[in-house]
């Protein structure tokens, strides 16, 4: 939302909104003319007779205050998602990255490859984008760059002529009924792009021809094996767990790739940020100079400092194959033993995924565990982390579960050694344990 924001504050619109506390993002809007009301409960007298249009998000409900007023006094009413739609209809070439993983870290590559080549991209991510100085670029009007999110079908109402699909696995089950909806969902986003349009496909999901089936747009993919247009061969990992690999394109000769984020999972976000780089008709050289130089946004395997002579790493992986994926990545980072602090998101997902998430974590050599991090949910599942914590223990990994933050510090404080490996994972607020280890 702050994003959005802040493109409107830059075309001359006058914005206001609410949020529960005061933050950089906040800040920022109101030093650029943003009135922001503060605090919750949010209250119906926010919705004043200036306003000509109330945009929501997905976690808002009928029975909010500020929402039912404007309902009240029929405003017209766009969620994110239907406001995002309707704002990329302003750029030339819309392009949308859509994916269970791998959102935020493939259009940040984008971003650092489009912004080296010159092409003045306006872009929204989903995370802290250092070379931006947050996650919103106002740029020209050629190219809009933005996360495309499956839950509650957001994307569907998006507008793009490009549209990047990374991967699809079973994820928001409170929303999908099963694997087949989630699919289904990505068959009709594909099914969005004009006849004029691009669909950059991960050739390794199963049955991409469900996807591609009927569309009138040009289809491309990439992936790992030569089948695909877009492919990765000569892999190999310096000490950092960084990949290099051999770039092979439909048109040209094979390029030279060294990545400066690590882990295998990257090696496909790199490949679809390639692909478009090509069919963008961009030099490669810029591509590759830009993902070589590519640190990584916040909360993506971010190297947070050094604590008693233990590496700290957070992480924002909060599904099975995000964790694997991370934790994988970590077996070639330096280290000598590899300690996880996991943060369960959601009751919903953590029941659905309880064996793979025991499974995803045994990776590790120690795993803590927080409390469930609700977000939008309640308790009424009867789930808990000391289930998980019986799952991962059945594995044969040693793993502790404490209710309290204060808890764990004062566990890792006794137990975490000089060369060890900690990761702070989890989409919720875990991050502030390394912090907290840190500022000690």
């Amino acid at each position: 939302m702050s994003g959005l924001a802040e493109i409107l504050l830059s075309e001359g619109f006058t914005v206001s909104g609410s949020d529960w506390n005061h933050s950089p993002l906040t800040r920022l809007l109101e030093s650029q003319g943003a009135r922001i009301n503060y605090g919750n409960p949010q209250k119906a007298e926010n919705i004043t007779d200036d306003i000509d249009l109330v945009v929501y998000t997905a976690a808002v409900h009928t029975d909010n205050p500020e929402y039912a007023e404007a309902v009240r006094r029929q405003l017209p009413c766009l969620s994110r998602a239907q406001f995002l739609g309707q704002m990329m209809k302003n750029y030339r070439t819309p392009i949308a990255i859509s994916g269970t993983h791998g959102k935020t870290t493939t259009t940040s590559m984008i971003a650092e490859i489009l912004l080296a080549a010159k092409t003045d991209p306006t872009i929204s991510v989903g995370g802290i984008l250092q070379s931006i100085h947050g996650n919103i670029r106002v740029g020209g009007s050629e190219l809009f760059v933005t996360e495309a999110c499956e839950y509650t079908n957001s994307f569907l109402s998006f507008f793009p002529r490009i549209a990047i699909i990374l991967n699809i696995e079973e994820d928001h089950m409170d929303f999908f009924k099963d694997l087949s909806d989630i699919r289904s969902s990505f068959r009709r986003f594909a099914a969005l792009l004009p006849q004029d349009g691009l669909l950059i496909l991960n050739g390794t999901i199963p049955d991409p021809e469900y996807l591609t089936e009927g569309l009138s747009c040009r289809t491309v993919t990439f992936g790992m094996t030569p089948s695909c247009d877009y492919f990765a061969s000569d892999i190999s990992y310096d000490e950092m767990a960084r990949a290099s690999f051999t770039l092979h394109t439909p048109t040209g000769p094979s390029l030279p790739i060294h990545l400066g984020v690590p882990g295998e999972h990257n090696i496909q976000n790199a490949l679809a940020a390639l692909a478009l780089s090509e069919e963008l008709k961009l030099d490669l050289s810029f591509a590759a100079n830009a993902l070589h130089s590519f640190q990584g946004t916040d909360r993506r395997f971010e190297y947070k400092g050094e604590w008693k002579g233990a590496t700290i790493i957070d992480d924002y992986a909060h599904h099975p194959t995000e964790i694997t994926a991370t934790l994988k990545a970590a077996a070639n980072y330096p280290h000598k033993r590899l300690w996880c602090i996991f943060q369960p998101h959601t009751y919903t997902r953590t029941k659905a995924f309880l064996k793979d998430f025991a499974k995803a974590l045994s990776l590790s050599d120690y795993v803590i565990l927080t409390d469930i991090y609700a977000a939008r949910e309640t308790d009424t599942l009867g789930i808990s982390s000391a289930h998980l914590l019986r799952e991962i223990t059945a594995l044969g990994t040693q793993c502790w579960h404490f209710s309290s933050f204060e808890e764990i510090q004062n566990f890792v404080q006794k137990n975490c050694l000089p060369g060890d490996l900690l990761i702070t994972m989890g989409a919720g607020d875990v991050v502030n344990i390394g912090e907290f280890l840190l500022g000690q």
